[in-house]
């Protein structure tokens, strides 16, 4: 699963979260946070937990 950048951004807006509030929300670093982002091939389970701090969908942040 790739993440998109601009529907990351979007929702990242949207949670009014900087990236390292989103971090800690799910326990992770900021730089393992910023690692699993500029993955092109996320685990399913990473993106789970970019989508939960940002408290979307995870289908709302991946690439289609």
């Amino acid at each position: 699963m790739t993440i998109s950048d601009k529907k990351f951004e979007i929702a990242l807006a949207n949670s009014g979260l900087t990236i390292g509030e989103a971090a800690e929300r799910v326990g992770i670093s900021r730089q393992r946070y910023s690692a699993i982002l500029n993955q092109k091939n996320a685990s399913p389970q990473a993106c789970g937990k970019i989508a939960r701090s940002l408290g979307v969908k995870v289908e709302e942040i991946i690439e289609d």
